[in-house]
């Protein structure tokens, strides 16, 4: 069952009806987006947003639930990144020690300008657990990256839901639109993925 075939079939069990079950799947979506970026964890939240506006769900508890996800999905990632920055050089293997001296100065731009990176993450398709797995390696404050991510969360899904509320009950104009939008935000994302590899790859001068 491929990713498509997973999302059509959360979406029609969330048409069953406003319940704590679909609430906590919506949570469940949310997260999992971070932890697995192929995951259509936005389909699930636009999702959302259409049956808080046309379904008669809670507007208060569809936010509450995709954006508690989203939380929990980069607090997973973060994690992740603080375990990576604890692993003793001596244990890595010679490629791995390299990858890590060439990720350095990454970390360090990271470092000065990390909270620009996690106000903007949820906006941007693709890569957003990157930059909590980045925050963690930076040794970034915790809280401090948390709260960022929930206040960029937080706009996302608003916007998500007031989007919803603007379109009316068109499903088809909705995940119209989500697809436009998906399409121009990765052209800032292939400018990123560019520039990482250039500073990682980049001839060493002397």
């Amino acid at each position: 069952m491929g990713l498509p075939d997973i999302g059509e079939r959360i979406v029609a069990f969330l048409s069953g009806g406003e319940s704590a079950a679909g609430l906590a799947v919506l949570f469940v979506s949310a997260a999992v987006e971070y932890v697995f970026p192929p995951f259509p964890g936005d389909t699930i939240t636009l999702f959302g947003a259409f049956l808080a506006a046309n379904l008669g769900w809670s507007v208060p508890l569809v936010f509450v639930a995709v954006t508690a996800g989203s939380l929990a999905g980069a607090s997973i990632d973060y994690a992740l990144g603080r375990r990576l920055a604890r692993t003793p050089a001596a244990s890595l293997s010679g490629r791995a020690k390299k990858a890590r001296e060439r990720v350095e100065p990454i970390l360090e731009r990271f470092r000065c300008h990390g909270a620009a990176y996690i106000m903007v993450n949820r906006f941007l398709p693709g890569v957003r657990a990157l930059f909590f797995v980045a925050a963690g390696m930076a040794g970034l404050p915790a809280g401090r990256v948390l709260l960022y991510g929930f206040v960029s969360a937080a706009a996302w899904n608003a916007l998500v839901i007031a989007t919803g509320f603007a379109v009316g009950r068109s499903w088809e104009r909705l995940l119209g639109l989500l697809g436009t939008y998906t399409a121009v935000a990765w052209i800032p994302v292939v400018v990123l993925v560019i520039a990482v590899l250039w500073i990682v790859f980049r001839p060493k001068r002397g």
